[in-house]
């Protein structure tokens, strides 16, 4: 299952809880379910099934003298083929100045305009 398909069948609650993840880049579970206005038992739950769609990584912690979880975002996969135009990569990958009027760029336009779909 990708990950689209997987945030497709979330709850509004399990929803809001990764939307929450993602934002901060990274909270307690202590403070997730404070922060969603939920019970920790139904926190606890979330964190359980956002971890098991590998949406979100869950790892064991103290906090504040407490036995918690850090609950971060799961990498996701990037979509390469968004920078290729046929068999050009973007030109503007690893530039540091970007020329927009570069024979490079104008070539990597003309190759996304003509590739076929």
């Amino acid at each position: 299952m990708s990950v689209s398909e997987a945030e497709a069948d979330l709850s509004s609650d399990e929803r809001a809880g990764l939307e929450l993840i993602r934002e901060s880049g990274g909270i307690h579970q202590s403070d997730f379910w404070k922060e969603l206005d939920i019970s920790s038992r139904k926190g606890s739950r979330i964190a359980e099934v956002l971890e098991s769609l590998d949406l979100i990584k869950r790892t064991s912690t103290v906090y504040n003298g407490h036995n918690t979880y850090y609950l971060e975002p799961a990498a996701r996969d990037l979509a390469f083929s968004m920078l290729m135009a046929g068999d050009m990569l973007s030109p503007f990958i690893g530039e540091e100045e970007i020329n927009a009027n570069s024979n490079a760029f104008s070539q990597w336009l003309m190759n996304l305009a003509y590739e076929e779909y």
